[in-house]
């Protein structure tokens, strides 16, 4: 598409450990278009956050892309040197990460921090950066921001520092924001104000998000698409609407089948057995097939690829190459 942000194929990230070679990522692929919220959802060690690791070049040793292509508007930039991706990091991708502590450095103001990001990346003065660090603040929703510019991070809440932060990842305009688990540590009240926030500026902005969350709530809220990871793979990706409602891959239908509703009628939620696997033992065949309701012979012996399914991309032997039940 001519608005592709970023696409991502055939990634593959890989550990090298004494143990040989561990894979982390094994063949992911997906777009994320101009002013699209993609949500990334699986359960802890199913890839996500690695997989964003990724796009913004951060994969330290002894991990490494091992194969596939990153583009950025056609731009392949898995293979850049450091300091070239670091020019990339910061001007044409922001970052949220989960703890907004981690990402603002507590003996600098948070003013200075954000003229500082500014004037890496644009030729303004530091009037003029100071300026538009107000506007930032302004619009990120921060009360007072000609006085609260000058605090310090330990001075601001939770919500109000990860603001700063989402201030901080859109001072040089990018085109793709990187929000890794983002509202996790925040109560949920001020969940969904960073989500009505991220929402309203990926709109106002056109700017293109990757949303890394374990929370289907956030997902179902905020994303427009949504990709279901496990074991390093995508299960399913498609709509948000048509996942959360009506999921086609038994490990997709056993996540959104575990969220509680107040209109929910049934004694139980539904269970997914076992774990996810460790990456030194991934089972042969679908890396579900040990955990999957509906197993059969070709699970075990023969790797699912994608393929389209209603409005869907599902990853799953139950459907064959029209995309009905098999």
């Amino acid at each position: 598409m001519s608005d592709t942000v970023l696409s991502v194929r055939d990634l593959r990230v890989v550990f090298e450990t004494r143990r040989g070679t561990l894979t982390a990522i094994d063949g992911v692929s997906f777009d994320i278009a101009r002013g699209e919220i993609l949500g990334v959802v699986g359960e802890s060690g199913a890839g996500k956050s690695v997989t964003g690791s990724a796009v913004i070049g951060l994969i330290d040793p002894p991990g490494r892309i091992a194969g596939g292509e990153i583009r950025l508007r056609g731009e392949r930039i898995d293979n850049l040197t450091p300091e070239k991706m670091r020019r990339v990091r910061g001007r044409r991708i922001g970052m949220i990460f989960q703890d907004p502590l981690t990402s603002l450095d507590p003996l600098y103001r948070v003013g200075e921090q954000i003229v500082e990001t500014i004037r890496t990346h644009t030729d303004l003065s530091a009037k003029a950066a100071r300026a538009r660090a107000i506007d930032l603040l302004t619009e990120v929703g921060i009360p007072a921001p000609e006085r609260r510019i000058d605090g310090y991070p330990h001075e601001f809440s939770g919500g109000m520092r990860q603001r700063v932060v989402i201030a901080l990842a859109l001072a040089a305009e990018p085109e793709l924001i990187i929000a890794d688990e983002p509202t996790t540590a925040l109560d949920v009240s001020v969940q969904a104000q960073v989500i009505t926030l991220l929402k309203r500026l990926c709109r106002e902005r056109g700017t293109a998000v990757m949303l890394v969350t374990h929370d289907m709530g956030v997902i179902a809220e905020a994303a427009d698409r949504v990709a279901v990871m496990y074991s390093g793979r995508v299960a399913e990706i498609g709509p948000v609407e048509s996942v959360v409602r009506a999921p086609h891959h038994p490990y997709a239908r056993g996540l959104m089948g575990a969220i509680p509703t107040l209109s929910d009628t049934a004694e139980r939620l539904t269970q997914i057995p076992g774990a996810m696997p460790r990456l030194t033992a991934i089972p042969p065949g679908c890396a579900f097939n040990p955990r999957c309701p509906n197993v059969f012979g070709r699970c075990r012996a023969e790797r699912p690829e994608p393929l389209p399914v209603d409005r869907t991309r599902v990853a799953c032997h139950l459907y064959d190459e029209r995309g009905e039940a098999a």
